[in-house]
């Protein structure tokens, strides 16, 4: 069984109009949600073996609280640069080359990609993936190659104006 918990940045500051998009640092609410969101993955008994993030600043630090929250750091978080601006395509590309010594990844991207891959992932109807929300799924599959393929099985559904 493979476990994907995909979870889309948290809130992003605007406040430079002249800052190139992949520079955009997480906002006051951005940095309250993210470790709040990464306390509910654990308490939920998530082990993740991998952290993969877009290389948007972002994500990154989005994935960072998640990564801290497990006891590791950002040195632990991979960058993949095919995360940025994906389409589903993108996301089922970068799953399927993943090592199967992985069996619970955790995967920081961008709307609407992000979005768009969880309705193909066959368990649920998402209209919006709101920052900071994580959904999570389970493959009945020993290898990331088969993930798309495979039947999967829906977890959960968490975001930061849920009331848990």
């Amino acid at each position: 069984m493979k476990t994907l918990i995909i979870v889309r940045h948290a809130k992003s500051s605007w406040a430079d109009d002249t800052q190139d998009d992949r520079d955009r640092p997480l906002n006051d609410r951005g940095k309250k949600d993210a470790p709040e969101m990464a306390k509910r993955l654990k308490e939920k008994g998530i082990r993740p073996d991998l952290f993969l993030s877009s290389p948007a600043k972002r994500a990154r630090k989005t994935a960072r609280f998640f990564a801290e929250e497990f006891g590791g750091s950002k040195k632990e978080i991979v960058e993949e640069e095919k995360l940025y601006e994906a389409p589903s395509a993108n996301f089922y590309e970068v799953l399927g080359q993943l090592d199967d010594k992985y069996e619970t990844v955790v995967l920081f991207s961008h709307n609407p990609g992000i979005t768009d891959f969880a309705n193909t992932l066959d368990t649920v109807r998402i209209d919006d993936m709101p920052t900071c929300s994580m959904l999570a799924v389970q493959a009945h599959t020993g290898h990331w190659s088969a993930f798309r393929e495979s039947e999967k099985e829906f977890l959960f559904f968490d975001y930061p104006k849920n009331a848990s």
